[in-house]
């Protein structure tokens, strides 16, 4: 690991930037004004950020509308083409030998691309890298962090319960995105681990050991999207697995299928019933003191 280390640009518009970041965007409301604002204050500046928007029809692309910096590029053209396709046409847009995934309501930490970058400079064998996240609330509010495995091994050790990469963290060569692509159109809610799935075994993946991303969770859940989710994922899953001879795998994801919709059945009854905490008494102080100075930070800008 090379926590701690980071790599810094100078603050220059160049025709070839060294990374691509991507935002796809459908309603993002009032979420994605601090999500730009989080990539604009990056400490490493050799960026371009492609924001394509997929046909929405509020004003969140209104409200980022005074944030002139000439390395940001918004695409629109009126069509709504789904997520994986939006992720395809970035990866054919850029001109970066990196690229980095930002959803439309998250945070990524000023250190967050320095970090990655420093990561797969040391590790040229890795395709690509994720973080670290805690959770956050719809109004800002550390709710938790999400579980993370840090070596490819361990990302991989147990395929029919998914890869413990949080997707809008992926950083990676943008040659393999390239290479490997985005199913399209995806599958529901499940672009992510269908490409995680078909290319885990001729690839390297690796997660840096820090908080460096805030990933924004809903505290309701929706139960229907939840299950058909999962459900979606189980069918990625019985297909690769019985294609390649996997049928213990294949058995595997079917009980663990049952598992998580069983789970998620008692979430929901328990949430009906309960009041979500805030912040777990697992989190770190240290951690909760950091991202609230991230967020005050960034968000005075806006």
């Amino acid at each position: 690991m090379t926590e701690g280390l980071c790599i810094h640009g100078a603050d220059t518009k160049s025709d070839t930037p060294l990374i691509t970041v991507a935002i796809p965007v459908f309603n993002a409301g009032k979420y994605l004004r601090l999500a730009v604002l989080s990539i604009v204050g990056q400490t490493f500046k050799d960026w371009e950020l492609l924001i394509i928007d997929d046909g929405s029809s509020d004003d969140s692309l209104e409200s980022i509308s005074d944030i002139q910096d000439p390395r940001i590029r918004v695409i629109r053209d009126g069509n709504n083409r789904g997520l994986a396709t939006r992720l395809n046409e970035a990866v054919d847009l850029g001109r970066g030998k990196y690229f980095a995934r930002m959803d439309q309501d998250d945070f990524s930490y000023p250190e967050r691309f320095a970090c990655q970058l420093a990561f797969l400079e040391a590790h040229p064998e890795v395709d690509f890298v994720a973080a670290r996240a805690i959770t956050i609330s719809d109004d800002n509010e550390l709710t938790g962090i999400l579980p993370s495995r840090l070596l490819h091994q361990e990302i991989c050790a147990r395929p029919w319960l998914g890869f413990y990469l949080p997707h809008p963290t992926w950083f990676g060569h943008r040659s393999w995105f390239r290479q490997h692509r985005y199913t399209s159109p995806g599958p529901y809610f499940c672009e992510d681990q269908d490409l995680l799935l078909r290319s885990f075994s001729s690839s390297r993946f690796a997660t840096v050991d820090q908080v460096l991303f805030g990933y924004r969770l809903r505290r309701r859940i929706n139960l229907k999207k939840q299950v058909k989710t999962r459900w979606t994922l189980y069918k990625i899953q019985w297909k690769h697995f019985v294609a390649s001879g996997d049928y213990s795998y294949a058995l595997l994801s079917t009980l663990a299928f049952i598992g998580r919709v069983g789970s998620d059945q008692l979430g929901w009854l328990l949430q009906r019933w309960q009041n979500p905490v805030s912040v777990p008494p697992s989190v770190d102080g240290t951690e909760i003191a950091r991202w609230r100075q991230v967020l005050s930070e960034t968000a005075w800008v806006s």
